[in-house]
Order: C-alpha cells, then sequence, then structure tokens
C-alpha cells in the first residue's frame, strides 16, 4: 500500500470502490434514476416547511439567503464532480479526502458523514412514525417508525436498481408538486388565478425587500445551507450506474438549475404571494408555507394533500439515507476505518452488513426517542451532527485542491469536467463556511450543534490512534506476501 502523497491522481482509488476496476460488474442505476436521485436528496421538510422560518426571520430577501446558499453548493459540487469524474468512486468524497489529504481525513469526514445519516434516518423514521399514528391512531408511533425501516431496508437489500426506481417515483412526486406550486403561484402572483390580484409589491411593501437589514441575510445563509445537503448522493450514485462519467457531468452540471429552480423559484412565489409578516408560524404541516399558498390557491383539503407530499418526502429521504449511509460504511470498511466484516458484500453487490449496521444505529436512536424521550440522548445525536455538511464541503474543497496540485498541466487538460477559478474559488468557499460557522456561534441553536458535533469530532480524533495502529498492521499484512516472495528468491539465488 502507497502513502497517499504518492499517489497519482489517475491511479484507481482502491481495489474495492474503485469503479475503474469493477466494470466487469454490471451497472444498474440508470440516467433518469441518478437525476430523481440528485432531486431526491435536497428536496425535503426543510423546504416544504422550514422555508417558512427562514422567510418569516429574513423578509423577502430569503430569496437572497436561498441563492447565496445555492451558489456555494454548486461551487463544492463543482469540485466534487471534477474528482469523480477523473475518478468515479462509490466512496466518493471520503476517497478523495484520502488520496489528497491523507487517511486522518478521510477516516474523519466519512464516519462524521455515516453518523449525519444515522441521525438522519432516525430523525425521519420518527416524523414517519408520528404521521402513520395521525393517520392510523390505533397504531403505535414506534410501529410505524420501525415498520418503515424495515420496508426501506428490504427496499435496498433488493438491489441498487430497486433503490434507484422507488426513488425515482418518490422524488417524482415532490418534483410534481413543486411544479404545480411554481405554475400556479406565477399566475397567482400577476392576478391571473381565479380572485388573485397582482401581489409583486409584497416584495418590498411591508418594511422593504431587507426589512431586518442585510445582515439578516446573512444570517440566512446559515441556515439554509444544511437544506441543501445531500447533493453529493447522486455523485455517489453515479459511481453505480451504466454510465458514471455521463451521470457525474449531469448531476454537477445541472444542479444550479434545479437550485434556482425549485428552491429559489418556491421561496420567491411564497414570499410574493404572502407578505412575509403575515406568514404563519410553521409549527404542523397545516401551517406550513406551501400549505398555506395552496389554500390560497383555491385547492381543497391542501393542508392533508401537502402531508401526504411532506410523508412522501420523508420516506424519500429515509430510503436515500440508508443507501448513502451504507456505502459510506462499506467503504470506511475496505479502506480499515472501520471493521472487516462491515464491507461484506451480497451477489448483488449491495453492502449488507454496513446497511444492517447503519440500520441498526438508527433503530436504536429511534428507541431511545421513544422510550426515554426527556434523556436528550436523540436530541445530541441530531445536533452533534449539525456541522457535518459544513465539515464535507470544507473537506471536498481541500480535496480537490491537493488533487490538482499534484497533477501534471497534461493531466488538467485532460480533465473532463473542470473547477474554474482555481485555487480562488476554493478559498471562496472555506473562507464561506468558516463565515457560516461564525455566525452560527451568535445563536443559540447554533451554539448547540457546533458544541455537540465538535464533541462527536473529538470522539473520532481521539479513537484515530487506534484505526491508525490498525492500519500499520493491515499495510505489514498486506506487504508479508511480497516480502517472503523477496527472500525466496534471494535463498534460491543464495543456494545457486
Amino acid at each position: 500500500m502507497r502513502d497517499a502523497s504518492s499517489t497519482s491522481f489517475n491511479d484507481p482509488v482502491s481495489p474495492e470502490t474503485s469503479v475503474g476496476l469493477s466494470l466487469r460488474q454490471p451497472k444498474k442505476l440508470r440516467s433518469r434514476h441518478v437525476t430523481m436521485i440528485t432531486l431526491g436528496g435536497i428536496i425535503g421538510a426543510s423546504l416544504f416547511v422550514g422555508s417558512g422560518n427562514v422567510i418569516r426571520s429574513v423578509g423577502p430577501a430569503a430569496i437572497l439567503s436561498y441563492l447565496i446558499g445555492g451558489l456555494l453548493v454548486f461551487l463544492a459540487m463543482r469540485m466534487l464532480g471534477e474528482m469523480a469524474a477523473a475518478r468515479p468512486s462509490i466512496g466518493s468524497f471520503m476517497e478523495y479526502a484520502r488520496v489528497g489529504l491523507g487517511n486522518w481525513a478521510a477516516y474523519l469526514v466519512g464516519w462524521l458523514y455515516w453518523y449525519f445519516w444515522v441521525g438522519v434516518l432516525a430523525y425521519e423514521a420518527v416524523l414517519g412514525g408520528e404521521t402513520l399514528h395521525s393517520w392510523f391512531p390505533a397504531v403505535p408511533s414506534w410501529v410505524g417508525s420501525l415498520g418503515l425501516l424495515a420496508i426501506f431496508v428490504i427496499t435496498n437489500l433488493i438491489s441498487v436498481r430497486t433503490f434507484g426506481e422507488v426513488e425515482f417515483w418518490l422524488a417524482s412526486v415532490k418534483v410534481l408538486a413543486i411544479i404545480v406550486f411554481l405554475g400556479a403561484g406565477l399566475l397567482f402572483a400577476f392576478g391571473l388565478w381565479p380572485n388573485s390580484t397582482y401581489s409583486i409589491p409584497n416584495l418590498w411593501e411591508h418594511g422593504g425587500f431587507a426589512p431586518n437589514g442585510f445582515g439578516a441575510v446573512v444570517t440566512g445563509v446559515a441556515l439554509v445551507i444544511f437544506s441543501y445537503f445531500g447533493t453529493e448522493i447522486a455523485v455517489m450514485a453515479s459511481a453505480e450506474s451504466e454510465d458514471p462519467d455521463k451521470g457525474i457531468r449531469q448531476a454537477t452540471n445541472t444542479i444550479i438549475w434545479r437550485i434556482l429552480l425549485f428552491f429559489v423559484g418556491a421561496v420567491t412565489i411564497i414570499a410574493v404571494i404572502v407578505p412575509w409578516d403575515e406568514l404563519p408560524e410553521p409549527r404542523t404541516v397545516a401551517e406550513a408555507p406551501f400549505t398555506h399558498v395552496f389554500t390560497l390557491f383555491g385547492l381543497p383539503g391542501a393542508a392533508m394533500i401537502m402531508q401526504l407530499i411532506i410523508f412522501t418526502a420523508v420516506i424519500s429521504v429515509l430510503n436515500s439515507g440508508l443507501y448513502s449511509a451504507s456505502r459510506m460504511f462499506a467503504a470506511l470498511a475496505e479502506q480499515g476505518f472501520a471493521p472487516k466484516i462491515v464491507a461484506k458484500k451480497a451477489k448483488n453487490g449491495i453492502p449488507v452488513m454496513a446497511l444492517l449496521a447503519s440500520t441498526v444505529g438508527g433503530v436504536v436512536a429511534t428507541i431511545v426517542n421513544f422510550a426515554a424521550p426527556g434523556s436528550g440522548v436523540f436530541e445530541f445525536i441530531m445536533n452533534s451532527a449539525g456541522l457535518v455538511a459544513l465539515f464535507v464541503y470544507v473537506f471536498i474543497a481541500l480535496s480537490q485542491m491537493r488533487l490538482r496540485m499534484k497533477m501534471t498541466p497534461e493531466e488538467v487538460s485532460k480533465l473532463k469536467l473542470k473547477m474554474w477559478l482555481h485555487p480562488w474559488l476554493n478559498i471562496l468557499l472555506i473562507a464561506a463556511i468558516a463565515g457560516v460557522f461564525v455566525i452560527m456561534m451568535f445563536s443559540e441553536t447554533g451554539r448547540t450543534q457546533v458544541w455537540t458535533s465538535l464533541i462527536a469530532t473529538v470522539v473520532l480524533v481521539v479513537c484515530w490512534p487506534l484505526v491508525r495502529r490498525g492500519l500499520a498492521k493491515r499495510k505489514d499484512t498486506e506487504n508479508l506476501p511480497e516480502i517472503l516472495e523477496d527472500e525466496a528468491v534471494g535463498t534460491a539465488i543464495t543456494e545457486h
């Protein structure tokens, strides 16, 4: 095993996760699956419900908050896309961190990412179980939560194609809902919808475009950037597609337009139709901004329809979460950062042990929430994963910078997908992430996430020497056959 610093950019990432060495295995995800996985990874309750809180705190200028946050994520995706197009890998940014920065970086970002998705699995399972309980009171919430986890574990176990097909249809529901929302909202805003009036002036008539100042816009960026986390799933999924290069380029190049259309477009419609200071606090689905606007459209049963759409979003994230958590956990095990048994795969290529282990984490967190809701354990798990998005974006920027530095001018010219203005946009992204971090320290919720996330990170750092020792033993074991062969050749020469 060579040291990361001596690894050429064009070499395979690893014998287990490099797509370049696994072409003999049939790819199972199609282009349409990758497209919808990209959308499914970012469209969730944070848009349907959480956007209301951002607009209420920032005003119509929340449009700028979503735009700036989206541009930052787009830069990170472009950097990731450059690395992935050159060497597709299921381990994605964890593998690039290993090659570019070293084993310590891959270990840290990989475990934090897996930990994040375990928390998300628990959160979405709890939310889904509570929704089922509200529809069917006879079914306890915890039964619904565990039932949903079981359903999507089976979905992921069958095949990667099954996962992709299920995600395609779940994401399609969300996309269709937003398209209808945008179309009807545009007509409503211009007074072309029944019982509507021209409402564009709502953008500036209620205290101005930025009633709470442009400082609130910057604070809003810290709130919305987490809404976009999940776009990287498409790059991971592309490595298991029929055409990895096409999937990666498509996911990377089109993500900005999807962000503009679905996030910025939806927030703009809400801010235009409903004055920001009249938007209800989204404490329930019935008070969510999308529900409120659909009600203004005169759509009967708007609350129930949005509840169904949000439930679809919940189980979509649950499905995607199981996929991304299992792939990352398997990649960690393949590199020696996790127990070797976790890397075990079924005949269809599914990392079975990694999938089940990730589910166990979600199940435990779910049970803790129901059995001891006042213990604070569930809240700690959720809060301590809060900075993972920021960590991932920083590691992506640093890894891409480092890998580009290792390349020759000829290798750079052959890149199929290239980051612009290297390395200045990398520096801009890192500086912006640092700014978000500082902003979080000035809010109570943000400080909680920062400190709990740092505790989780410190635990990983403390465990690193043990993992590094294990890597050294693994390296010695892998080199042993070569040493024995050299000794045998030496002995034969001496005897001769």
